[in-house]
């Protein structure tokens, strides 16, 4: 019975926000939303239950001098400086310019150079693809090229022509790819969290 509870919350709390999807109806709209505010309390609980097991394990790692302790420093310096800059007296949060001054001069930086370095990772799933020679690879790598061309930066009626084609490919045939998708992995991870709640033999599979 312990066990079967939360997946009988969950199912139902699941059922109540699709149907409310479906039909138009007041009290089961001020039902939904009451339980979408409450899922978002506790994701939020959540996350801050993620963000201090995450500086306890490496506060551990750092003063036992295990694993990463250089990388564990640099980490939790990184929480306690943001953490600074949000809550100090007077600030805004999210808003204040020094959280903001941050972001831009440091997180955004790293996260460029992140994207930046999956061209590398490209460039070599590319060569490894072309030493197998097989149909996706080519097609991967002519749709590639071609979207590189469309995306450069030409002047002119050419350069024009150029950046309103590049539109309508990412809006309407890359766009179709992105949402089939995004949308066959919702429905395969709905059906397979179904099963692992409803405890259908062979969900592992």
């Amino acid at each position: 019975m312990r066990r079967s509870l939360p997946t009988l919350v969950v199912v139902v709390v699941g059922l109540l926000l699709l149907v409310d999807y479906v039909l138009i109806n007041p009290t089961l709209a001020g039902l939904a939303s009451g339980l979408l505010e409450l899922i978002v309390l506790l994701a939020a609980a959540a996350a801050l239950a993620g963000a201090a097991t995450l500086v306890l394990r490496h506060w551990t790692d750092l003063t036992e001098r295990r694993r990463d302790p250089l990388g564990s420093g640099v980490l939790l310096a990184g929480f306690a400086v943001m953490l600074l800059a949000g809550f100090y007296p007077g600030s805004t949060g999210a808003s204040d310019p020094a959280v903001r001054w941050l972001v831009a001069a440091l997180l955004a930086p790293l996260l460029a150079a992140l994207f930046a370095m999956l061209f590398v990772f490209l460039l070599t799933a590319a060569r490894k693809g072309l030493t197998l020679r097989t149909r996706q690879t080519a097609v991967m790598l002519a749709a590639a090229m071609v979207v590189i061309v469309l995306l450069l930066p030409i002047g002119g009626t050419v350069g024009d022509s150029l950046a309103a084609l590049s539109g309508w490919a990412i809006a309407v045939p890359i766009g179709a790819v992105f949402r089939g998708l995004l949308i066959g992995v919702a429905v395969l991870t709905a059906v397979h969290a179904a099963r692992i709640l409803l405890t259908v033999d062979g969900a592992d599979d």
